[in-house]
């Protein structure tokens, strides 16, 4: 008896094994393209932050219509958020995604053509219409392939885009900015737009030729190895409840709405960062556009390390809702120092790391509630009903945080109002988010 217990064991041990090697392979098949693809198009929708000081003068733009520039990608992205979820169900999500950056890199180039503020407001809108869909549908096909104990982590593969597309996008704004400008008759700023819009469509036509389908589709897979995935993803679908696998039932439930709510303060915080960061620091006293990029660098790059430790703890201990709180406090106290700190470039750049770290760390974690409670193809239309509410933050937080700006005189008093709504994030959360059920 005792032998064929350890017998078992070691077999239950083997399988464990085999299938975490699976999981590993499918990853390094899946992530990295994604990763790359997710650079790029969100450092697509931000780089315009990097281009205010010379699009202004260059354009006449005011911090008003500067901010109304930069919110117009999420009326766009908004409006056609949802409906995108029909052409993924059509073509599939390898297809839809590589229609997505295609047309969003074309989109993102023609902002060289920006020669007044109603041309740029028009091509902002323009980027946000070719680039909605993209995160559902990256969401969707992700949980296509790995099963709910899985998700924290891959998401938080994925997720490192974010960061990363502030980390290397930084420096390398600073640098197109501070070097080409003139060459060949261009601004700095059009250079900007043109090197990180045409990569787009290059990465459309590889997400064509390395992404399968689905599952049964991959022909680098062998029938075992089909059957592992498919098993466990069946296993997460018994537990589903069926009006979360609906694809449009799911957007009337409470679900959809305090998970869009969580998700429009987290993103009301990163936008926050993402557009107003260069801002505050070049006030704090470093001027030197290289240098703006390389610091705005730091507090991302903290933040991507962040993602890989808390969402593997987040995966192994199978709670989802306490990472999320702690991120979600540590971002409203690094938003709190940031802006006691305004006039003090070390202390300023310490209180950025820890608003950084906990407010992109919070996203994968966030997604994976999401995630684990719709099922089927209300993955897709649950995630971007959420997604939609969540970018409407872009369009918020640019005109907000400049309107009370301008309002009050002071340069930090915009992003300090972000740090109530986080913690108002956080009550919700206590009050109404569960864990999602764990399935081993």
């Amino acid at each position: 008896m005792v032998a064929m217990t350890g017998v078992s064991a070691v077999e239950r041990v083997t399988d464990e094994l085999k299938e975490l090697l699976l999981y590993r392979r499918v990853a390094w098949r899946i992530v990295p393209l994604a990763i790359i693809c997710f650079v790029f198009s969100y450092f697509d929708r931000i780089n315009i932050s990097f281009a205010k000081a010379q699009m202004q003068a260059d354009l006449g733009l005011g911090d008003a219509a500067y901010g109304l520039a930069g919110s117009m990608f999420f009326v766009g992205y908004v409006l056609f958020e949802v409906p995108s979820s029909i052409g993924l169900k059509k073509y599939g999500a390898p297809r839809w995604i590589s229609r997505i950056m295609v047309s969003l890199g074309i989109a993102t180039a023609a902002l060289v053509f920006a020669y007044n503020q109603y041309t740029l407001y028009f091509l902002r809108f323009l980027i946000g219409v070719m680039e909605a869909g993209f995160g559902p549908a990256i969401l969707f096909y992700l949980a296509c392939w790995f099963p709910r104990k899985y998700l924290a982590r891959i998401n938080g593969l994925w997720f490192l885009a974010v960061p990363l597309a502030g980390a290397l996008g930084s420096p390398l704004a600073g640098l197109i900015l501070g070097n080409l400008q003139g060459i060949m008759g261009l601004a700095g700023w059009q250079w900007l737009f043109l090197l990180t819009g045409l990569p787009c469509v290059i990465l459309g036509f590889c997400v064509l030729w390395k992404l399968d389908r689905d599952i049964q589709s991959a022909k680098w897979l062998s029938a075992e190895e089909k059957s592992i995935l498919e098993g466990n993803l069946d296993s997460d679908r018994r537990n589903a409840d069926s009006t979360h696998g609906s694809l449009w039932r799911v957007l009337l439930t409470k679900e959809v709405a305090v998970f869009a709510l969580i998700y429009f303060v987290i993103k009301l915080a990163s936008y926050g960062l993402n557009f107003w960061m260069p801002h505050l620091i070049e006030q704090s006293g470093i001027t030197n556009l290289t240098l703006v990029g390389i610091v705005s660098a730091l507090p991302y790059a903290v933040a991507c390390i962040g993602m890989l430790v808390v969402t593997n703890l987040s995966d192994r201990s199978g709670d989802r809702k306490s990472y999320l709180l702690g991120c979600m406090l540590a971002a409203a106290v690094g938003y709190g120092l940031a802006c006691f700190f305004s006039d003090n470039s070390l202390a300023l750049i310490l209180a950025l790391l820890l608003a950084t770290a906990g407010t992109f760390i919070a996203i994968p974690v966030f997604w994976t509630i999401p995630q684990s409670t719709f099922s089927g193809l209300a993955i897709a239309s649950g995630t971007a009903a959420v997604n939609s509410v969540g970018q409407l933050s872009g369009m918020v937080a640019p005109v907000m945080v400049g309107y009370i700006n301008d309002l009050t005189g002071v340069s930090y008093m915009g992003m300090l109002s972000i740090a109530p709504l986080l913690l108002l994030a956080c009550v919700v959360i206590l009050r109404y988010v569960r864990n999602p059920q764990r399935v081993d």
